[in-house]
């Protein structure tokens, strides 16, 4: 009988990179049962300077999940009710969800055509009087153009936060995503390209006065006394265990990102000449490819063709973040969003994952070839 595995193609398996690296996950796991040691011990510190390390950064401060990273990095600027932060509509939800968590007011803006990252031209057009911050999300993988963002930043007074959940390992030049803006947000949920096995994230500061800000936060707005010396407190810390785990993972992550760039060259060469739009990588960056996004005006059919013979596809994302009343019914949106609602109806992503095997990437190529025959 054919396996599952040997029959669908799926769109990502955290599962078997989890399998590939078991032991080492196991033993980091165990260390941890057997320490006694479970919130905010030597696992979440040891993972902490390890990321901190590996972008560039002050510090980290571990968190439960990648909203939460987004939130407590809002409350670190001092952001709240009254105050306005941009970002884009074409995103996951959580970084608009963030905005809405802390009382302040989304604005929703275009993305560039290019990398569907946030337009920085939109963003200068749409600063107010009480815009705080630009959230730039590295969409897919790829870098928001931070070069320019961060001219329009500067001279509006306000600060970029950084979406890093897709983008670990991205680069603008020799800068890793993560400690190029104020601060950078990390989720590290399974299909991330640094995963956990549950709910995980982080936050990354280039000034070790927001890193302290951030420990305080995350716990009640506690020193180490357990004065709660500041106003906004959460209650939201990474676990030993998903440290334990993410420091085993975060050994493997460039070595997932070149297995994932290998693939998306694959795509590149086999598609080209084809009616869908591919990815491209702005000159001078390093696109990590947690997703692969193309374009297709028959993007449903071609979808439906490749379920037919086991490919699984994904829609990053089928409603854009303006039309969804949860989160933006206190939205400011400037300027009516073309491209991000076309966009909505073209995207298609399709398999990435580093334990992803040539066949697999055959079957696809294979099955999108004759489509368009």
């Amino acid at each position: 009988m054919t396996t599952v595995d040997q029959a669908v193609v799926p769109l990502a398996s955290p599962g078997l990179e989890n399998k590939r690296l078991r032991a080492m996950i196991v033993a980091a796991m165990a260390r941890v049962v057997d320490g006694g040691s479970y919130i905010l011990g030597s696992e979440v510190k040891g993972f902490e300077a390890a990321l901190a390390g590996s972008v560039g950064a002050a510090g980290a401060i571990g968190v439960g999940c990648g909203t939460e990273a987004l939130t407590l990095a809002l409350l670190a600027l001092g952001i709240g009710p009254g105050d306005e932060v941009l970002a884009p509509s074409h995103t996951a939800g959580p970084t608009v969800a963030a905005i809405n968590m802390i009382g302040a007011t989304p604005v929703l803006v275009e993305v560039d055509p290019a990398d569907y990252c946030i337009h920085p031209e939109a963003a200068a057009a749409a600063i107010g009087p009480r815009t705080r911050a630009i959230i730039a999300v590295h969409l897919y993988g790829h870098p928001a153009d931070l070069d320019a963002l961060g001219d329009i930043a500067r001279k509006a007074g306000i600060e970029i936060v950084e979406d890093c959940a897709q983008a670990q390992g991205a680069r603008i030049g020799s800068a890793r995503v993560g400690a190029i803006g104020a601060l950078g947000c990390f989720s590290f949920y399974p299909t991330k390209n640094l995963g956990a096995i549950g709910d995980a994230g982080a936050v990354t500061a280039r000034d070790g006065r927001l890193v302290e800000k951030l420990a305080q936060l995350r716990t009640y707005g506690w020193t180490d006394s357990q004065f709660a010396g500041i106003e906004g407190g959460r209650c939201t810390r990474l676990d030993e265990l998903q440290a334990a785990v993410l420091s085993v993972k975060l050994e493997h992550v460039e070595a997932g990102n070149e297995r994932r760039r290998a693939i998306a060259r694959r795509y590149a060469d086999e598609l080209a000449g084809l009616p869908l739009a591919l990815p491209s990588e702005r000159v001078g960056t390093r696109h990590v490819y947690h997703l692969y996004v193309v374009r297709s005006e028959r993007r449903d059919v071609l979808a439906e063709h490749l379920k037919t013979r086991g490919i699984m596809t994904g829609r990053h994302y089928p409603f854009p973040v303006h039309v969804q009343p949860g989160l933006a019914a206190r939205a400011r949106i400037p300027v009516p969003l073309e491209l991000t609602d076309r966009l909505a109806e073209e995207i298609l992503s399709l398999p990435m994952f580093p334990d992803m095997t040539d066949a697999q990437i055959d079957r696809v190529v294979t099955a999108i070839k004759e489509f368009f025959e």
